[in-house]
């Protein structure tokens, strides 16, 4: 038996434009390198005003609290008195400051989208409680001891297909 003759491979033929991209331009020129300028050392400057953000249910409350202006406090461009009527909403938006025993320099501007009023209040509140603790750390165990700092995660649950609602379903008939 002979042994098997091997193969010669066969050339590859490289096309133009792979080998001419391949190659390196014969004239190249050097880019003259210009100095730079040493970075200057920036200060950074405190913002203008404190940012948090509270959530119940479906209501949002973006808050901020502006340290240089009075001390009253905005709800969607209106006082608190008008926009939430109610004694009791109002003394639930208020309760961190009056848990504290503290008083504003600054104001406060809210603004809060869906829910209802009692949630929205709630996301207020949380909000609220939340730029205290900004303003000064030392507020937090009072305010986590009251449960101002607790997200209420409580929602409506989604309906189901094939149901009525989130979980009842249509009443069984024999025939």
């Amino acid at each position: 038996m002979t042994p098997p003759e091997k193969k010669k491979p066969k050339p590859v033929i490289k096309s133009k434009k792979k080998a001419a991209a391949k190659r390196k331009p014969k004239t190249a020129e050097k880019i003259p390198q210009v100095p730079q300028e040493p970075k200057k050392e920036t200060v950074k400057e405190r913002p203008a005003y404190l940012y948090a953000v509270g959530r119940r249910k479906t209501s949002i409350a973006r808050v901020r609290y502006i340290p240089t202006q009075g001390g009253e406090l905005v709800i969607n461009n209106k006082p608190l008195q008008v926009y939430f009527p109610s004694r009791v909403l109002q003394m639930i938006v208020q309760s961190p400051v009056t848990q504290l025993g503290a008083t504003l320099k600054g104001s406060i501007a809210v603004r809060v989208t869906g829910g209802g009023k009692r949630s929205q209040a709630e996301s207020i509140r949380l909000g609220v409680s939340r730029v205290l603790i900004q303003i000064d750390n030392g507020f937090r165990p009072a305010l986590k001891k009251v449960g101002f700092l607790t997200r209420d995660s409580r929602m409506k649950e989604r309906k189901k297909y094939g149901l009525r609602r989130a979980r009842r379903a249509p009443q069984w008939q024999k025939r």
